[in-house]
């Protein structure tokens, strides 16, 4: 089955030219042009991706990109954020809402493609295992990461993240390399959107007294220095 894209757009021609652009690469595509509509369809129809406008008439797509990461069935749903909004201020906001990747209008619909591509192949390729360390526990079959028994709260990128660097724990990695490694190869993504999302990573484990497992290494990246 191919995989089904919603697009949340209210601007009929970029709505129809990203359609046609995704329906030649062979997914399956629904388009809303509002908030409203687009919770419609999801609680009607699976879906297994959301392009999500800025400027929404009724409620903007940070308001329903927080209402995805907040809903049982969407909260790990890959979404990427298109908007003409380019400042940094405004892709930060757009990550902290839950988005895992921003665009900005105008942008080339080869480029849309291989981030979707891109996302798709990040969230569907990490292995079933469960990887423990010390109270740590990361779950990737059940995408649920738990200390001494109680569940944290992260949104899909840093699920994805944290499970990578407990796979290949005290060693250190570039901000590009993970980048290859979490985001996937051949993403056009800046190497800043990985400090945004260890930032996050941090804020969900500092709670647990684990935000230092997550360590920065001047002038190098980052590495996971297992839990005690």
């Amino acid at each position: 089955m191919p995989n089904h894209i919603l697009i949340v757009e209210d601007e009929p021609a970029i709505g129809e030219m990203i359609r046609m652009s995704l329906e030649r690469d062979g997914y399956r595509v629904t388009l809303a042009e509002d908030v409203a509509s687009a919770k419609e369809i999801v609680a009607d129809d699976p879906i297994d991706m959301a392009l999500v406008d800025w400027m929404l008439p009724g409620a903007t797509g940070i308001e329903l990109v927080r209402y995805f990461r907040k809903d049982d069935l969407t909260s790990q749903l890959p979404i990427i954020m298109l908007t003409a909004k380019s400042e940094e201020r405004d892709i930060t906001t757009g990550l902290d809402a839950g988005a895992d990747d921003y665009l900005t209008k105008p942008f080339s619909p080869k480029v849309l493609n291989s981030r979707i591509r891109a996302l798709l192949r990040r969230s569907q390729s990490f292995s079933k295992d469960t990887i423990q360390h010390g109270a740590l526990v990361c779950d990737s079959a059940a995408h649920r990461v738990t200390v001494n028994d109680q569940e944290i709260d992260l949104g899909h990128t840093e699920f994805k993240l944290l499970l990578f660097l407990m796979s290949n724990p005290d060693r250190v990695y570039s901000r590009a390399q993970l980048l290859d490694h979490v985001w996937g190869p051949g993403t056009f993504i800046e190497e800043r959107t990985v400090d945004v999302h260890i930032l996050r990573l941090r804020k969900n484990l500092r709670p647990h007294g684990l935000d230092s497992v997550i360590d920065t290494v001047r002038g190098a990246g980052y590495r996971f220095s297992k839990a005690s």
